[in-house]
């Protein structure tokens, strides 16, 4: 599986970005993707993640209600659209997809995610 990240830009605080991953190669009911980020200096941090079979998405407390994860299954994507950004959202985002089935619970360890995108630079100016 290929993973293409896409759709970071330069916004003004307050406004809003859709990122977009999409995959070629073999995907499944069981796979997971999600979405991280990293800023200059910080760890990468987990952001959002939805199961490709269905069965909900998730997102982390530092995001929930400003960004919201989708899929199009027809055109294998991931969407992340987020919305009020602010300076601090300043990263590089990544999609991830893991071929494992695991417990919701752990969706925030980048070790269980098997591919990786390039990753897509959002800036957020003030």
């Amino acid at each position: 599986v290929q993973l293409q990240a896409s759709g970071g830009g330069l916004v003004r605080a307050g406004g809003s970005l859709r990122l977009s991953c999409a995959a070629s190669g073999r995907t499944s009911a069981s796979t997971v993707w999600a979405w991280f980020r990293q800023a200059p200096g910080k760890e990468r941090e987990w952001l959002a993640a939805i199961r490709w079979g269905g069965g909900g998405s998730y997102h982390a407390g530092a995001v929930k209600g400003r960004f919201t994860i989708s899929k199009d299954t027809a055109k294998k994507s991931v969407y992340l659209q987020m919305n009020s950004l602010k300076p601090e959202d300043t990263a590089v985002y990544y999609c991830a997809v893991s071929e494992r089935t695991y417990i919701s619970s752990i969706y925030y360890q980048r070790g269980i995610y098997d591919y990786w995108g390039q990753g897509t630079l959002v800036t957020v100016s003030s």
